[in-house]
């Protein structure tokens, strides 16, 4: 039996480095605390800026910030009710990509791999 380093590879996937750069780009823009809780927040519901500022402990203006560069990638999208802005997920892949973050990085120490 061939281990996998030496089986036939009989096609090779879609994709080359330089296509994976706004990929790159979009999960830098993930790769921050803040932002991974205002997905993960924003994956149960729609939140304003006041909302998720007090939640993240930051003020409301870091906050815009935050949202600024997650709707800059296509993540959020947002919908004005009178004087509020509320904020949604516009990316449903976002559901995985948390549901993965938060297997490996929110379970009890004893279940972590």
């Amino acid at each position: 039996m061939a281990s996998k380093a030496t089986e036939k590879k009989t096609s090779k996937p879609v994709g080359s480095v330089k296509a994976f750069g706004d990929a790159a780009e979009c999960l830098k823009t993930l790769a921050h605390p803040v932002r991974l809780r205002i997905v993960q927040l924003l994956l149960h519901g729609r939140y304003n800026v006041g909302e998720l500022a007090e939640d993240c402990e930051i003020p409301d203006n870091v906050a815009s910030e935050h949202l600024r560069l997650l709707q800059r990638c296509g993540f959020l999208s947002s919908e004005r009710e009178g004087r509020r802005v509320f904020y949604q997920i516009a990316e449903p892949h976002l559901e995985q990509l948390m549901a993965c973050v938060e297997g490996r990085f929110l379970q009890p120490p004893a279940k972590r791999r």
